[in-house]
């Protein structure tokens, strides 16, 4: 059957049979989109199960949304168990906790509405999928969102097509003119010129773009739909710092209500007005950004810990007085009841389990500089186009060195040719024959032996015990059943910490990190700071991760025009120049200085 006539047979018969390419076009997209949202409320419904108490309830108020009492599982799994969201409209809010607690199923929860019973004239976006690959323009599949607009335009081409009404072309030119109507492309562009798109990507179908880009299409459609609540997961995997700077800056100035998830400390503290922290299956609320909420938190923490140290200390009076061990936890838990005023008896405290995490790159003997470097390089994929021309570069053990540029500037191509894993088509790499370099990227993990567990390969690699093996990887955040498991079936960030905890067993000279903190939580990138600055070799880093640039205290060097120079001036001042460069109004970006007081 011709393509045709596919499109034909997905047209119902009760519609005109005369249609246009492109209104069949329209239908069969709308139908897709339609599908594509059949399948995720499918697959909620499918892979996870949400159950309410009886005294559970749903409110939405003037000002804020509440939802008490409901418990979700996964796979038979409790992420919550009798836990409230509870968000005051108007707030941005940060959404942390552990890797794999149920951070994205609960936001997932929420855009599905129906779940927690939400409203279902609530206007939730969660930004979470790449947007189609078709023949339509970023800028278009941007515009488009704006449903209400499109439709007006629409109805007001017709109208002036044919002479219609008078005073019905005139009530759309007013309803236009109020929501901006003449200034929407302008908007659309500047939200994706932020994202790192030029004008020729702008107007480029998004059937040329990658993945990754396509996800910044989807994040700027996001954006310019401004949602009554907005939820971004992981809104900065996919961008480059220049785009991270200007989507922190954006959202800053975010007028309605936004729930993000987020590996990055510097963006959460800029962005979040409050915190909510999803903590042994309930989810707690802070008011602050993170740095703010760190602080509550170690202090909610000492607390608790004098708390259960009073509760053990009862207990084991009782005991010892000669009562049962139930029978003396039944008498604490009534003496709290008591104390705290409840109708009902409530649980005993346990024990808090402490989420450690702790890198260490094993020291290499040093070595005298240089220990690496390029010299008079040239490089490019294609003989005509050059990536670099002429450039001289070199770094030795005590060098932190952060490479920074816009996205498509070869960034990764560099790290490239200073592990050897492409060579200059003039010029050289020379580097230091005893030099140990390590390099960390995207596709670290990809090499593992795929039926040896992460224990048996650390084992075999470098003569580890059993115990000595697991301790290392336990030290790197892998959880516990990931030890003992083939290597085929551990998840990317999983493979990643095994390849991180790999290359700092080797006792490397040099650290070429290539965005090492994609699949890392809060924890581990702050583990992963710590332990470059116990590092005694040199390191260079490309990420997107402002705190870890920061935290690192990195020299920042820019690749632009073909070269790589040492930038003049700190983050901040490259942070200004960036938001300068795009006409952006320029925030300051110590947020956490200015929120101190407002909580």
């Amino acid at each position: 059957m011709s393509s045709t006539a596919e499109e034909a047979n997905d047209i119902p018969s009760v519609l005109p049979k005369k249609l246009t390419h492109k209104e069949k076009r329209k239908l069969k997209l709308e139908k897709q989109r339609e599908a594509e949202e059949a399948e995720l409320v499918a697959r909620l419904d499918s892979n996870f199960t949400v159950s309410t108490s009886a005294t559970a309830s749903t409110q939405l108020l003037d000002n804020s949304l509440k939802v008490e009492c409901f418990t979700i599982s996964a796979a038979g799994k409790e992420l919550l168990v009798n836990a409230s969201l509870s968000i005051t409209m108007g707030r941005r809010y940060g959404l942390i906790g552990p890797n794999g607690h149920g951070k994205t199923t609960l936001m997932r929860h929420i855009a599905d509405k129906k779940a927690l019973h939400l409203p279902l004239e609530l206007d939730v976006l969660l930004c979470e999928q790449e947007v189609m690959a078709d023949e339509t323009s970023a800028v278009d599949v941007v515009l488009r969102s704006d449903v209400e607009r499109v439709k007006l335009q629409e109805e007001l081409d017709q109208l002036l097509a044919s002479d219609g009404n008078s005073d019905k072309i005139n009530e759309i030119y007013q309803k236009l003119s109020a929501m901006g109507a003449d200034s929407a492309e302008a908007r659309a562009r500047r939200i994706l010129a932020g994202l790192g798109f030029t004008a020729e990507m702008q107007n480029r179908a998004t059937k040329n773009f990658s993945g990754g880009w396509r996800m910044r299409v989807s994040l700027a459609r996001a954006l310019f739909m401004e949602p009554t609540l907005l939820l971004l997961d992981e809104p900065t995997n996919h961008l480059d710092l220049n785009a991270v700077i200007w989507l922190d800056n954006y959202l800053q100035n975010w007028k309605k209500t936004l729930i993000v998830v987020s590996h990055d400390q510097s963006f959460l503290d800029n962005v979040c007005s409050d915190i909510i922290h999803l903590d042994q299956q309930k989810l707690f609320y802070y008011r602050g950004n993170y740095t703010q909420f760190k602080k509550m938190y170690e202090q909610k923490k000492r607390e608790f810990k004098k708390d259960f140290e009073k509760q053990e200390k009862q207990i084991k009076a009782l005991k010892a007085s000669g009562k049962s061990g139930k029978i003396a936890e039944k008498h604490v838990k009534e003496q709290q009841r008591q104390k705290q005023g409840e109708t009902q008896v409530g649980e005993l405290l346990k024990r808090h389990k402490e989420y450690v995490v702790k890198f260490k790159f094993n020291n290499a003997p040093p070595l005298q500089p240089p220990i690496l470097g390029l010299h008079d390089v040239d490089f490019g994929y294609d003989q005509k186009y050059l990536i670099f021309k002429s450039i001289d570069f070199g770094i030795d053990m005590s060098s932190r060195i952060a490479i920074v540029g816009p996205n498509g500037v070869g960034k990764s191509t560099f790290l490239k040719l200073l592990s050897g894993e492409v060579q200059p088509l003039k010029g050289e790499m020379r580097v230091n024959h005893r030099a140990r370099i390590s390099k960390f990227d995207q596709h670290s993990g990809e090499h593992l032996t795929t039926e040896e567990t992460p224990t048996e390969y650390l084992m075999r690699i470098f003569n580890l015990t059993y115990q000595e093996a697991r301790k290392q990887l336990g030290s790197f955040g892998l959880i516990s059943h990931a030890h003992t498991i083939p290597n085929l079936q551990l998840s990317g960030g999983q493979k990643s910490r095994v390849a991180l905890c790999e290359m700092a067993l080797k006792g490397p000279h040099v650290l070429i990190l290539d965005e090492p903190t994609n699949n890392l939580d809060l924890e581990s990138i702050d583990a992963l700071a710590k332990a470059i600055n116990e590092f005694e070799g040199g390191v260079i880093v490309v990420t997107h991760d402002e705190r870890l640039i920061r935290e690192t205290d990195c020299q920042l060097w820019v690749i632009e025009h073909q070269n790589i120079d040492e930038i003049d001036g700190d983050f901040d001042d490259y942070r200004e120049e960036i938001l300068n460069a795009l006409g952006e109004k320029v925030n300051n970006p110590s947020v956490s200085a200015q929120m101190a007081g407002a909580v």
